[in-house]
């Protein structure tokens, strides 16, 4: 883990009302895509991931230089952008199904107040990546860990560490 302010995190987001719109590989891809990017930029340092069709997990740390909350904000709202964009190309039926009655946005993919828990120790990095990790194996998805195409498990398995890897 590099010099930073900031603990690694878990971080996990909700797509509203747990619905299934990450189901598509391509709305999973941008996700991906986005944290490539953040990582490029030096944002964040992701360590882990875990995208199933109505969430996500990550392990992350911000970076010096940013503030977690705008890494956190600017995330949610680049991928949901990206989505949105393609929903109103391809799929405008279900873009309706995301419409928000908010005064600051039009339409709303990840539900508010997005789950972020600092990682003080080891220990408790450690049990967060299992949990990750484990959970499209509890979901029924993989046998195991490494199986799961939109999870980190398999780059940890070849002994990968980050994204940037």
């Amino acid at each position: 883990m590099s010099a930073t302010p900031y603990h690694p995190q878990f971080f996990t987001a909700t797509i509203l009302e747990w619905k299934h719109l990450l189901k598509p590989d391509k709305y999973k891809e941008i996700i991906i895509d986005s944290l490539r990017l953040l990582t490029k930029e030096k944002r964040a340092e992701v360590f882990a991931h875990m995208i199933m069709s109505n969430q996500m997990h990550l392990i992350w740390q911000v970076q010096e230089g940013n503030r977690k909350e705008n890494v956190q904000r600017g995330f949610l709202k680049f991928t949901g952008q990206r989505i949105k964009d393609d929903l109103i190309k391809n799929h405008p039926k279900v873009l309706a199904h995301f419409e928000s009655g908010a005064r600051d946005r039009k339409y709303q993919f990840w539900e508010r107040n997005s789950l972020s828990v600092d990682l003080y120790s080891e220990a408790v990095f450690m049990q967060k990546l299992e949990y990750i990790h484990l959970n499209p194996v509890k979901a029924g998805l993989c046998i195991l860990p490494e199986e799961y195409k939109y999870s980190s498990a398999k780059f940890m398995k070849r002994g990968l560490t980050s994204m940037a890897s």
